[in-house]
């Protein structure tokens, strides 16, 4: 985070920074002395309004673009801004209905993860991102290989806290239909009920074994199965919306915009981003550079951690410029990480 620590400021200056920021957030075009000046029942000249700006951009808060003769506001504008002056706006009946009801439509996990993206997406117009919850505590149910082609099989893992998750595993070889459901049988009897983590490890461990010793079916279960349960940073994050993000007029540069879309498509910024969320407290807002990923540093991030049965289990979030209405953002993020987490434990 930018340190603000150092920067006071009087009241004539918070009044001019926080204006600016508004008309900017609003408008997104560099705010003058003049247009200040006509703000309602601010009574200030546009020379005094002048000199303010003046010592605002000294202190960092606002920079003058190009050969404009308006301001815009910096990152640590904005940080000082959220920190100390906004006032988060109570989200409306609509969009809590719309959030509750969107929750209400969905039956099991994975369905109510992808609802909350898109849900976030919808109501901020930028791209909303879930981390999903964490499986370290999850345990393995069942498991089921169903043939596709001559070297690709369709592997069905079940938890037992309902989620599912498919993956298409390249084989390098053809498996019939009986050594299929003998691989699953197999697997399902010695794994079901423990901990995914322990299925991980248990894998790795066979799979440097001697696999000569291990039986046929053994060997056929361990091989399809260890690319299933192999960490997937890149299945570990829901984004929706992006496309969002080409309507921003502050994402013009091309070269910007493929930097985030890569970012959004590899996710692995994007899961160390979240995870730094999972033990706030509430929302955290990260603003340009603050998220420490060169991608990011024209995006602001606002998460939020949600729960499952009182346990944090994941953060949801949404990506979108630095010039976001931050009041309005954070109420959406809070409220849907709340209903998200709701909506899971209810399914215990």
């Amino acid at each position: 985070m930018f340190d603000n620590s150092h920067i006071q400021l009087n009241e004539r200056a918070e009044t001019l920074l926080q204006l600016l920021i508004r008309r900017y957030i609003d408008q997104g075009e560099p705010v003058g002395s003049r247009t200040l000046s006509r703000e309602p029942g601010l009574g200030l000249s546009p020379a005094t309004i002048r000199n303010v700006m003046s010592d605002l951009e000294e202190l960092g808060l606002i920079r003058s673009p190009h050969t404009s003769a308006g301001r815009v506001p910096t990152q640590l504008g904005y940080r000082v801004f959220v920190d100390t002056m906004m006032k988060v706006k109570p989200l409306n009946n609509d969009a809590i209905e719309e959030i509750s009801g969107g929750f209400a439509r969905a039956h099991d996990p994975n369905e109510l993860i992808e609802l909350a993206s898109e849900l976030v997406s919808q109501i901020t117009h930028f791209a909303g991102i879930v981390m999903l919850p964490g499986d370290q505590n999850a345990r393995f149910r069942q498991i089921e290989f169903l043939h596709l082609s001559d070297e690709r099989v369709l592997a069905i893992l079940v938890t037992q806290d309902g989620r599912v998750q498919n993956r298409v595993l390249f084989t390098g070889r053809t498996y019939s239909p009986s050594e299929l459901v003998e691989a699953a049988n197999f697997f399902n009897a010695q794994y079901s009920g423990r901990p995914l983590s322990e299925v991980r490890y248990v894998l790795l461990h066979d799979m440097q074994s001697d696999s000569h010793r291990m039986n046929q079916i053994m060997r056929h279960a361990v091989e399809m199965a260890k690319s299933l349960f192999e960490e997937d940073e890149a299945n570990s994050v829901v984004v929706s919306g992006e496309t969002n993000l080409l309507g921003v007029p502050d994402f013009v540069e091309l070269e910007k915009l493929r930097e985030i879309f890569d970012t959004f498509k590899t996710k692995q910024d994007l899961l160390e981003l979240l995870d730094k969320s999972m033990n706030a407290r509430g929302v955290s807002i990260f603003i340009g550079e603050e998220s420490g990923y060169n991608a990011l540093t024209e995006c602001s991030v606002v998460t939020a951690p949600y729960l499952d049965q009182g346990r944090c289990v994941g953060v949801l979030g949404v990506v979108g410029p630095t010039r976001m209405a931050y009041d309005e953002v954070i109420p959406v993020v809070d409220i849907t990480a709340r209903f998200l987490g709701n909506a899971l434990s209810s399914l215990h």
